[in-house]
């Protein structure tokens, strides 16, 4: 993956939590840190689906945010799919 630094893994991964979460309608229950943290789990998510696929050790920062954007939407979807459920 893209030597980022940690700086660069929180301003993308920020930046990707937060479309993913204007994507999937959940933007009004998150703020900054969740976005955040979205966003850093979303690219690991999305670095495994996309490693598949594609050399994303080689990729370049644009890649590296869409993989972080792909993989919040996926994260943003399993969680609205476990706590949409209602129990009993």
């Amino acid at each position: 993956m893209l030597p980022l630094g940690f700086l660069g893994w929180i301003i993308i991964g920020g930046l990707a939590g937060w479309i993913g979460s204007k994507i999937m309608g959940t933007d009004k229950q998150q703020g900054l840190l969740l976005n955040i943290a979205v966003g850093v789990v979303g690219g690991l998510i999305g670095g495994m689906v996309l490693g598949l696929l594609f050399d994303v050790e080689s990729a370049n920062w644009f890649f590296s945010f869409l993989t972080c954007l792909l993989g919040s939407v996926i994260l943003l979807a399993i969680v609205k799919a476990v706590a949409g459920k209602k129990v009993g």
